[in-house]
């Protein structure tokens, strides 16, 4: 130790008498300077080697400078700084005592170790490496800490706790072999059993309190209150609508909340942020009406329909239905962006389900309304086929407004499907039926183009008329037969035959013609009630006059000789004897 000037020696080895002697030349007690003692000093100097104590003695203490355990302890000590360290022997031929800071630390950390130990308290280390099963941690010595005791949770990430400095409880510490068993999860659960006891004693339903976010999830927030955390759910945080937390809050935020409810027991505390302000939707029927016009904000755009805030706190659906008088549903997006400013209707209030149903489409006339005052029933409009069902097809006569042609009024023939007669795309001439503005429906015609045939057929024809029919459907309760084209009408079973037919089927098929007679005519309901029975009663009664007719017009031998025999005179016989004969008889009688 070139630095350091030590007093020359005559001889290499100095006895250990020569040794007392000199500690009470510098008026020192050997027993004050007994190996094993601690020591505490300043430090004077830093070298390369030795950091250079003053213990107060005549003689300045060396402690080596591994002692020191890593680079950054070994910055930190400075000239002025007080150090303990154990004092190891005396160098008298340099004229310093050896002095041991690792030792020191030893003994500390093991008197340290063993009160934890003894009172269930805590102790401060320093994880400094991963090794089998567990973790190295430096709190003077080391000692051994089980991967089950990292953490109070599983440690899926272990380099991370490399390096850090914690709290750690005692589970086996034995002196002798100095070794000791650390637990990091039994001093988190001490400290969250003692910070939920503070926080659950201070809590009270209605109470503010301050709290910073810890976590976020799609369901809510939650916000340490002080070692416990208490769930803010994303339906408390505002009065309005709220997609995801993020939209209110960010980690690490300070914030203040009410508690609304806690269970001590179940560790749960439920908290609210939208409760510091005043609820929105009291008097919501006194501040608006069904009916009125207000202007609002979309906050946000969902496949069935928009969201529009006309207060802050209060928003309302419009529903995807009334965003345009379109028979066609449109999404909202093509029609509406976040942000716009928009005036809407109120249609429907429900204060206690907190829901407000707004109309965009309501703002203008309904597209009926002013069709209506253009045109009226019974006038004749062009249109584009837009779509075919199995009950008619719909025709758009003016941008946005459509109209049903129902199958029925198609043609005046039955057909079994609209396709036979239309096609999409196709531009046809139609008749207004009726316009219901009411009920949004505007009914169309084709078969009217033409005329009505039943006005005619019933002008036409009348009771009791004989006409061909051909059989259409065939019924439990009778057959429906085809008159003409359009026209059909009704044999019920007790007209089909003279002998009682239960089952028409058996008896009559599709497409068989044969004469009906007509026994009832109902124009206002457009029904004719007919029968084969007396139609085949009438035909032979037809058949039988006409034979007696053809009967009259034949003459036969007798009718010849009978009007021969009338040309032919009797001879005259004498009148007065047969008078007499006559008298006589009269008179006898």
């Amino acid at each position: 130790m070139s630095e350091l000037k030590a007093p020359q020696k005559t001889e290499d080895e100095i006895s250990s008498e020569d040794y007392e002697n000199l500690l009470d030349k510098y008026q020192f007690k050997s027993k004050e300077l007994a190996p094993g003692k601690l020591i505490k000093g300043k430090v004077i100097k830093v070298t390369p080697t030795h950091v250079i104590v003053d213990v107060g003695f005549k003689s300045e203490g060396i402690i080596p400078i591994e002692d020191f355990s890593d680079k950054q302890d070994r910055k930190k000590i400075h000239p002025g700084d007080d150090v303990e360290a154990i004092l190891e022997k005396g160098n008298l031929r340099e004229g310093y005592l050896i002095l041991s800071k690792k030792k020191a630390v030893a003994i500390k950390a093991m008197d340290n170790l063993e009160k934890a130990y003894q009172r269930n308290s805590w102790i401060i280390g320093k994880i400094t490496e991963k090794i089998k099963n567990g973790y190295a941690v430096n709190v003077g010595i080391d000692t051994f800490l089980p991967d089950s005791h990292a953490d109070v949770r599983t440690v899926k990430e272990p380099e991370k706790l490399i390096g850090n400095i914690y709290k750690f409880k005692v589970l086996k510490f034995d002196r002798k072999s100095e070794n000791a068993v650390l637990s990091r999860k039994l001093f988190l659960q001490d400290e969250k059993e003692k910070k939920k006891s503070r926080v659950f004693n201070q809590l009270n339903r209605g109470k503010k309190m301050e709290g910073h976010v810890k976590s976020m999830t799609n369901f809510g927030a939650f916000i340490d209150l002080g070692g416990v955390e208490g769930l803010l759910h994303i339906s408390d945080m505002s009065w309005g609508k709220t997609n995801h937390p993020t939209e209110h809050f960010q980690l690490g935020q300070e914030v203040e909340v009410v508690i609304l409810d806690f269970n001590e027991k179940d560790e749960k505390i439920s908290l609210g942020y939208k409760q510091l302000t005043p609820d929105p939707w009291e008097n919501m029927e006194d501040k608006y009406q069904i009916g009125q016009k207000v202007e609002g904000k979309v906050v946000s755009l969902t496949d069935f329909g928009a969201f529009v805030e006309i207060e802050k706190g209060v928003e309302g659906l419009v529903h995807v239905s009334d965003l345009t008088w379109s028979r066609k549903l449109v999404h909202p997006k093509k029609i509406l962006t976040p942000g716009e400013e928009v005036i809407v209707t109120i249609l429907n209030i429900n204060p206690s389900k907190k829901r407000i149903s707004l109309g965009l489409k309501q703002i203008t006339p309904h597209p009926l309304e002013l069709f209506r005052q253009k045109f009226s029933p019974g006038s004749r409009i062009k249109g584009t086929i837009t779509s075919i069902t199995d009950f008619g097809a719909f025709l758009e006569v003016e941008k946005g407004i459509e109209g049903l042609i129902h199958i029925s009024d198609i043609d005046w023939k039955k057909i079994k499907h609209p396709s036979e007669k239309l096609k999409i795309g196709e531009e046809i001439e139609v008749i207004i039926l009726n316009i219901d503005v009411e009920k949004q429906k505007l009914s169309l015609g084709i078969k009217q183009l033409q005329g009505d045939i039943w006005e005619d057929f019933f002008k036409r024809q009348k009771v009791g008329d004989l006409v061909k029919v051909k059989i259409v459907r065939l019924v439990d309760f009778g057959v429906f037969v085809e008159i003409t084209p359009g026209i059909e009408g009704v044999i019920f079973l007790s007209e089909l035959d003279e002998k009682k037919i239960e089952n028409p089927k058996e008896v009559f098929s599709l497409g068989e013609e044969r004469l009906a007679k007509i026994l009832k005519l109902n124009p206002s309901n457009k029904k004719i009630s007919l029968s084969y029975r007396q139609a085949q009663m009438e035909i032979q009664k037809l058949e039988y006059q006409k034979y007696i007719q053809s009967q009259n017009n034949r003459m036969t031998l007798g009718d010849i000789m009978k009007d021969q025999l009338k040309n032919i005179v009797p001879p005259k016989k004498n009148t007065k004897k047969i008078e007499k004969k006559k008298e006589g008889k009269d008179d006898k009688s």
